[in-house]
């Protein structure tokens, strides 16, 4: 099993636009094999930035690096237009192995 994550830092106060962003957009993880669950994770907001991280479970790491390069992908991320003045940053990303 392999976690895939991207960490985002928000501005506060801005927060339920980027929370629409995902939950208005079509994702398309359901076509994708190896695709096991997603969620968006919120922290707590500290010095103006409100933490997020995306968070999905998929049986191998090849089973995301497939995704990464498909046409669902390119579909879901090409709709993704988070409004300006929201993101303080690029995401970054971190991948894990389940190893227990």
């Amino acid at each position: 099993m392999y976690i895939a994550m991207n960490r985002f830092q928000i501005h506060s106060g801005r927060e339920e636009a980027f929370e629409k962003v995902w939950s208005d957009r079509e994702s398309y993880l359901d076509e994708v094999t190896g695709f096991r669950e997603f969620h968006l994770l919120r922290g707590e907001t500290t010095d103006g930035i409100t933490p997020y991280v995306s968070h999905s479970l998929w049986d191998s790491r090849a089973a995301f690096q497939d995704w990464t390069g498909s046409e669902s992908f390119r579909k879901a991320h090409g709709q993704a237009r988070t409004p300006e003045g929201t993101v303080a940053g690029p995401p970054a990303f971190e991948g894990y192995e389940i190893v227990l």
